[in-house]
């Protein structure tokens, strides 16, 4: 009963002070695509944690092997198949909730391309540009696997000079082509899977802002760091549509800031990040399989 207890232990404290102490630091911002996947093995080893306390329980309750497989008036037994049931549960709610997010995501983006197409000028400037004829400073993009748009105002042309609309088309085309939405949907599937009073808003909030982070890096390679940061300001504080990824939607002031500090080596701080990732995932990935792979041998044998 040692391993149930001590995976859902783990389960707790991935589910809510790990979260509440890595977005109190600043090093992640430092090393965003670390971050972002020490964010994602988090998450994931948490639902792996609370699975493999399920299945250890439910497997350490059963009875041995050699003995009937389910004994309905056996307390040991029913207890045993309502926790596996309520594991059952939690994968369905996964499964669910990452399907829902995924439909309901491209529709919307889909309904809001064909309406971008309708009020807007197409632009040769990049592919896929649109100019919408309105007045408020808008820039965002709607990634797709084909026909992605990336749209900007007539309000955010007449903001912006030429090498700052350089630095902003070159941060939506990072987003399209990273494909950073896939990595939101997944931390959002995984936010919406659980109650409320269960799941913590820190890690989707961190994904977004770390994606951000990504797709001001690519620009400043592209185009250096002062145009985009005065393109940021430009554009502080302007509307974004659900469905789509905007220059300047989160986290404007830390974007600035660290646009205007020197990039440090930050390799070992990544390595070190990764490494932390990968060893998050392995013991409760491991306790999973174990019980699994035993109910197999003693099947075989």
């Amino acid at each position: 009963m040692i391993t149930p207890v001590l995976l859902a232990a783990l389960a707790l404290v991935l589910a809510g002070p790990a979260p509440a102490l890595l977005a109190r630091s600043d090093w992640p911002y430092r090393v965003p695509r670390a971050a972002i996947a020490l964010w994602q093995a988090i998450s994931l080893a948490a639902v792996l944690a609370a699975l493999g306390a399920g299945i250890s329980l439910s497997y350490s309750t059963a009875g041995q092997p050699g003995e009937p497989r389910f004994d309905p008036s056996s307390a040991r037994d029913l207890v045993a198949a309502a926790v596996l049931a309520m594991t059952a549960l939690v994968v369905v709610r996964l499964l669910w909730a990452a399907g829902r997010v995924a439909v309901g995501t491209r529709a919307r983006r889909r309904r809001h391309r064909d309406l971008v197409d309708i009020l807007a000028t197409p632009d040769g400037l990049i592919p896929g540009l649109r100019v919408l004829e309105e007045q408020t400073p808008l820039a965002y993009c709607l990634p797709a696997l084909r026909g992605a748009r990336v749209v900007v105002s007539v309000g955010a042309l007449d903001r912006l000079d030429d090498s700052e609309l350089r630095a902003v088309l070159a941060h939506e085309q990072a987003h399209l082509r990273a494909r950073h939405d896939l990595v939101l949907e997944a931390f959002t599937a995984l936010h919406q899977a659980f109650p409320r009073f269960v799941r913590s808003d820190l890690a989707l909030e961190q994904a977004r802002t770390l994606v951000e982070l990504l797709a001001d890096d690519d620009a400043r390679r592209r185009n250096g760091p002062r145009p985009l940061a005065r393109a940021l300001v430009a554009l502080a504080g302007s509307p974004a549509p659900e469905a789509g990824l905007a220059a300047a939607k989160s986290a404007t002031l830390l974007r600035v800031q660290r646009l205007a500090d020197p990039t440090p080596d930050n390799r070992l701080l990544a390595a070190t990040t990764y490494t932390a990732a990968v060893a998050l995932l392995v013991v409760p990935t491991l306790t999973v399989a174990a019980p699994i792979v035993l109910a197999i041998v003693n099947a075989v044998s």
